[in-house]
């Protein structure tokens, strides 16, 4: 396929390039040619130009939240992700409140520590998640019971039909680990969080420090350890599960964190958090998730939900979307 086209507006593609190289579960085939775009501008022409030319493409962020295909996919990957924080702040006309404003592209992480630097609180939850703001707020990620929509002021995003917007949170509907923008074809360009100030600058560092070795010792590193973080989603409280929501709770209780397929296992402090051996296989990884719902429903009558989005076709998965995510 002849991208050549794309260097007229200064973006960097790879022909063939293997999704293992661009995930942190680090498995998965080739897809027909990924773009790298570094922000909103390169990503909005990059967009425009491949709508232009017809051509059929999906939205990658980090890919920390995907278990790619082995069979890889016959689509381009755009994607858009920096590790060159593209941030500001200012204040809001609601007394001690600040806006910080941020580049889908920026790292979670990033955005975390530079509001805690300027003495802005609420996002300590989140520290050391990895992945994108874009990506982040398009899963509507959560951790300890906060979930990011919840200081989410607004979004400028790109649309189907080429326009860009500025539209507020009540814009967009939200749910638990889920909001239209993963389905309804929206792309988020940059966003703005509200955030209150606290004076304690350097109280708020040590928890972050804390935060950060805690969530190395329950989860592992992303770059020792592949994965796609949280596996299952949390059981919601209105199910069967009872006071008890953890999924890893669940998985535990019903022996799945001593099953082990060919090199895809749990990782040793948390059921939830799949991880592979070298030579596993994404359709490993799918098969062993597989059973450890299964095992669960057998168990508690409960239906795990995925929080890890699949990206192209596995084996023995009738439902799959063999050309996106699902």
């Amino acid at each position: 396929m002849d991208l050549s086209f794309l260097n007229q507006i200064g973006v960097q593609y790879t022909p063939q390039a293997r999704l293992a190289e661009h995930t942190t579960f680090r498995v998965g085939g080739p897809c027909l040619a990924l773009v790298e775009c570094r922000n909103a501008k390169e990503l909005t022409l990059t967009v425009l130009t491949l709508r232009q030319h017809n051509l059929p493409f999906l939205l990658m962020g980090f890919g920390s939240n995907i278990l790619a295909s082995d069979q890889g996919i016959h689509r381009i990957i755009v994607r858009h992700t920096t590790t060159t924080p593209n941030i500001s702040m200012r204040a809001c006309a609601e007394p001690n409140l600040y806006l910080v404003t941020a580049d889908s592209a920026t790292q979670l992480d990033d955005v975390v520590a530079y509001t805690i630097n300027n003495g802005l609180e609420g996002l300590l939850p989140f520290s050391g998640i990895p992945g994108t703001l874009g990506g982040a707020i398009a899963g509507n990620a959560g951790a300890y019971g906060q979930q990011l929509a919840d200081t989410l002021e607004s979004l400028t995003i790109l649309r189907p039909d080429n326009s860009v917007v500025t539209v507020p949170k009540s814009a967009i509907h939200f749910e638990y680990r889920d909001s239209d923008l993963k389905h309804n074809g929206d792309i988020v360009l940059s966003a703005t969080i509200k955030l209150p100030r606290n004076g304690n600058i350097e109280q708020m560092k040590n928890n972050r420090a804390a935060n950060l070795a805690m969530r190395v010792g329950k989860h592992g590193r992303w770059q020792d350890t592949p994965c796609a973080g949280s596996f299952f989603r949390n059981v919601e409280p209105t199910s069967k599960a009872g006071p008890r929501q953890s999924a890893g709770w669940f998985l535990e209780q019903a022996g799945c964190k001593d099953m082990n397929l060919n090199g895809a296992h749990s990782y040793h402090n948390h059921a939830n958090i799949i991880t592979r051996d070298v030579g596993a296989k994404a359709q490993d990884v799918y098969d062993l998730t597989c059973a450890m719902a299964c095992a669960v429903k057998a168990k508690f009558g409960l239906e795990l939900v995925r929080e890890v989005r699949l990206l192209g076709p596995f084996e023995n998965a009738p439902a799959c979307d063999p050309q996106g995510y699902w």
